[in-house]
């Protein structure tokens, strides 16, 4: 199988050294305070940009659930279902999984992270 070095737009309720991490790994990672509205940007101009620049949007907001189910929008998602997590852990936790992650991403449109599992959904 080919690894995947996608791009990420990671969205508001994630810190932003999630991005700075993601792009320590090899992969192109955009978060929302790099855009000009910041963290202020609305769901459907994220779910676009990620649609224009074929990027996976990482998210804990379950809206995007929704309009991906229903409208194919954002193309790719990654739901992140940890709860309440600090940064440190949820940082661990990408790290750990990162291989995972790039091959269920690489082969999947809507993937689901939590603390003890990583959920491919159809």
């Amino acid at each position: 199988m080919n690894r995947w070095w996608g791009e990420f737009l990671i969205d508001a309720q994630l810190p932003i050294r999630l991005a700075k991490e993601l792009t320590a790994a090899g992969h192109d990672a955009l978060h929302t305070e790099d855009l000009p509205k910041g963290n202020r940007t609305p769901d459907e101009e994220l779910a676009d940009l990620a649609a224009r620049e074929d990027r996976v949007l990482v998210t804990k907001d379950s809206d995007f659930v929704t309009t991906f189910h229903l409208q194919k929008s954002p193309p790719k998602l990654l739901l992140v279902s940890t709860g309440n997590i600090n940064n440190d852990s949820l940082l661990h936790l990408f790290l750990a999984n990162n291989i995972h992650l790039e091959d269920a991403l690489s082969e999947n449109d809507f993937v689901e992270l939590s603390r003890t599992a990583l959920t491919i959904h159809e």
